[in-house]
């Protein structure tokens, strides 16, 4: 699968910004699909994920302020993001796990901007 990340760009704190991941391939429904953040110098952090089944699991950071969806019809995931803060600010990543066998992916990243 390849996954090709959008969405990034400048936002005030406060705001909110919506990121998609679009993925060309086979069996997108088979795939768990996450989004990570690094910040240089740091890890890559889990964001938010969302199982084939579309169960969601959330960073302790963004608990309650992001929304992690997915579309298997259109291959895509999304990630709604409100009440955005200065430490939100970091390329966000596109993550895909093949669930049969484990197989990852990960797509450029798309970056985010906090700033007034």
């Amino acid at each position: 699968v390849q996954l090709q990340a959008s969405g990034g760009g400048l936002v005030q704190p406060g705001g909110s910004r919506r990121l998609f991941c679009a993925a060309s391939g086979e069996n997108f429904s088979r795939w768990n699909m996450a989004w990570y953040r690094q910040a240089p110098g740091n890890k890559r952090e889990l964001v938010a994920s969302i199982t084939s089944d579309g169960n969601t699991k959330y960073g302790d950071s963004v608990k309650g302020r992001f929304t992690i969806s997915r579309d298997n019809a259109k291959a895509t995931i999304d990630l709604r993001m409100n009440s955005l803060k200065p430490e939100d600010a970091n390329r966000y990543y596109c993550n895909a796990v093949f669930r049969p066998t484990g197989l990852n992916a990960w797509g450029w990243g798309t970056l985010v901007t906090v700033s007034s």
